[in-house]
Formats: structure tokens, sequence, C-alpha cells
């Protein structure tokens, strides 16, 4: 679906037709459109406040490691091989392997490679994509970033690789301790090849037109697209190449599911925990956009009293509204030169748009205008409806491999 709209024209637009716009009294019967100007002018501000790169001094940094990892000081990353100027990249065999490279990449053969090599390359073979980072348990996104880098393939070619090559092993710094190793791993042909539309694993060294940092993942992370973020390895530093058939990644040892990609889910961001009553008050949120796509994000709202229907966990049979889905923005971020994208693989080379909208493994932002005829306690949840018609959290409800459980959160109207 090609964007039609940008945002300030959707506000416009809904101003006249109030489209995918509900107005919800609590008893959730027909509803009285209230006044449309104010109503444009709660949701042009809700809409406002909101910022889809998330800036990289704002993304979410995972704690771990003895001493934490994102935390080392500076003074001490040259000599372990994290700044531009020591970082290097060893590619080779699993002793464990019968796999075969006819130019393994090593510190120890002096033919590791380097930072210069890969700005080298970069000057060629350089790709962005936009792409969403989130964890596989925990429900807050930690972060929309814009991430550039060199395919992968480009770099494993020079270790000539032969016979006997399934899978390849990935892992970084880890306090130069076996038992903190961190590590993820990919079958070989998604590291070669793409199908039309998929983007490439890259070595990334730019967030959001920016060297990536040390807190996250510098000066050069795996980027595995598609996945949880627990496949792209922060600080990469080995490659190792072997024969396995089957996913041997640190988080497939904690009863993970490392292999399945990003679900499509709805989330809060910005909820009032009180309003006036019969006075409207805008919901904001985003969607992670997953492999099945996105066609609605919708909400439901509720008196907090309201019993819950025992034989419908996931509310199929209750009324949800549709949310309005944002067009892209005009500005996508204040870490990007006047909020202005770069050339990225995603969009259209001569016109500069999205070659569709939403974009998968992206978020987007939705917004609402609602009303609470009367005091009380209320409940407010949110759910997307995919590109086939399935709801969340289905087809995939379960737990460890992504977070996709209905949210709800509460709200209080007082007279």
């Amino acid at each position: 679906m090609k964007p039609k709209l940008t945002r300030g024209e959707a506000i416009k637009t809904l101003g006249s037709i109030a489209a995918g716009l509900p107005f919800i009294k609590t008893t959730l019967d027909e509803m009285n459109l209230s006044d449309k100007t104010t109503d444009d002018q709660i949701l042009q501000k809700a809409i406002s406040e909101l910022e889809y790169l998330t800036p990289t001094d704002k993304f979410i940094v995972q704690r771990r490691g003895n001493p934490v990892l994102s935390e080392i000081p500076e003074e001490k990353l040259s000599a372990i091989g994290l700044t531009r100027d020591t970082w290097k990249l060893e590619i080779s065999t699993s002793p464990d392997s019968d796999s075969e490279l006819g130019n393994p990449l090593t510190t120890e053969q002096a033919n590791a490679f380097t930072w210069n090599d890969l700005m080298k390359l970069s000057e060629t073979k350089s790709v962005r994509y936009l792409h969403v980072l989130s964890c596989t348990n925990t429900k807050r996104l930690y972060g929309m970033g814009l991430w550039e880098g060199v395919p992968l393939r480009e770099i494993f070619w020079i270790s000539e690789p032969g016979k006997n090559i399934r899978r390849l092993v990935f892992s970084g710094f880890h306090n130069d301790d076996p038992a903190q190793d961190f590590k993820s791993s990919l079958h070989i042909s998604r590291v070669l090849e793409e199908a039309p539309g998929e983007l490439p694993v890259i070595l990334c060294f730019k967030l959001n037109g920016k060297w990536i940092s040390h807190a996250n993942g510098g000066p050069v992370r795996l980027f595995i697209p598609g996945y949880y973020s627990n496949r792209s390895i922060k600080w990469l530093q080995r490659v190792i190449v072997t024969n396995s058939f089957h996913a041997n990644d640190t988080y497939a040892e904690g009863n993970n599911d490392v292999e399945g990609p990003l679900k499509t889910t709805a989330r809060f961001i910005k909820v009032p925990d009180k309003v006036k009553a019969g006075e409207s008050f805008a919901v904001t949120g985003l969607a992670q956009v997953g492999a099945s796509g996105l066609k609605k994000v919708q909400y439901w709202l509720k008196p907090a009293g309201q019993t819950l229907p025992e034989d419908d966990p996931y509310f199929s049979r209750v009324k949800w509204q549709d949310a309005l889905i944002l067009p892209p923005p005009d500005k996508w971020g204040s870490d990007l030169p006047e909020g202005k994208l770069p050339p990225v693989m995603q969009f259209d080379q001569v016109s500069g748009k999205p070659l569709t909208w939403p974009i998968t493994n992206t978020i987007i932002h939705w917004a609402a205008v609602c009303q609470l005829g009367s005091a009380g306690e209320y409940e407010i949840r949110c759910r997307t409806i995919d590109s086939n018609g399935i709801a969340q959290p289905m087809p995939r409800p379960f737990g460890r491999s992504g977070v996709n459980m209905i949210e709800a959160v509460s709200i209080k109207a007082e007279s």
C-alpha cells in the first residue's frame, strides 16, 4: 500500500470526514461527533510530540556482562579492539567442523579484516535501511533506527569459502571470559542472498547517520534484518564457519525461539492517566510491523469493573475501534540534518518516498481521539490486524518468541 497523504493532510482529511477517528462513549453505543476543530487541535498536538527515529542516545541498552560491556570506559576501548583504529574481524572455521576456507582472516595470520578495509568497501558497497530494534522478551522497543553498513557477504567472500559450510556463528567482545560469550548464528544462504525486497545482513557502522556508539554496539555491530535484536551481535569481532545444521545461539540455549521473525504488535506511547469526563483526549501509540505486515490498529475502551470474557482471551468479540495509522513523517528524526533521510533501500530513489507503507520490520505511529461520557475508572487496550486479517496476538501468541500480548492501560475520568 503506497502512502497517499502527509501527516498534515491526514489531519485535514480527518477534520472534514472524521475517517478512522472514533469518539468513544462509555456505553460504546452509537457515537456522537464532538467539535471537529477542537478534536483536530488535540490530535495535531499529540502527533507533533512523536518522533519516528529514536535519537541514538535514547536507544535502550541492555546491561550485560561483568563488568557491564556497554559501560566500559572509553580509555580502555582501544586495548580491546573496540575503537575504529583498532577494530578487527576474524573469519575462521570451527575446530569441530569440516568446513573449508581458502583464506581465513585472522589476527595470527596478520590478515584480519580491519576498519580501513571496511571503509574502503563502503565506498562502493554501503547500504542503508530503516529497521526497528526489538527484544524477544521485552515489550518495550529498544529503538527505531536508520542502519548503515556493508553486506556481510562482501567480506565473507574474501575468506574464500569452500566445502561443508552451512552456518555462520557470530560473537563479539565478552570481557575475554568464555562464560560471558554471547553468540548468534545464521544459515549461510541468508548471508549470501535475499529474496526481492528483503534486506541484507550487514556489518553496521552507522546509526541515524552517525558513527555507531560503543553503547549501541560500535564501532561495528552485526545487523540481521527481520529478526529480534539478540541475533544482531554488538561489538562484533569473530565469525566462525561451521557445518552445523541447527541454531546454536546463546538465546536458543535459554529456551527462546531465535529463528521466528518479528511479530506485528501494537503498543501505547501516551495515554493520559486522568481526563475530564465528556472532554476529548488523544491517545498515541506505535505498531511494530512484523513479517505478516499491518492492515489496521484498533483500540477498545471499557469500564474497569466490567468483567472480561473468560472464553475469549484475546477479546475477539468485543467492539474494537479503528485508530488512525499515520502516514510517513515529513521529518524523520532529530539526528538527521533537517530531519531528511538520505537514500534508503526501502524508498523509491527518484521520488524519495517509501515503496510501501507501512514498511515491514519498522514501526508506524497511530493515534485516536476519545471521550469518556461519565466519571469512573476505565481501561484501554490496543491491538493490530495484520495483512492477512489476523488479530494480535495471533497467529503466534506464544512467549519466548517475541512479546505480543494485548497491552492494557488504566484511565480515570473525573467529573
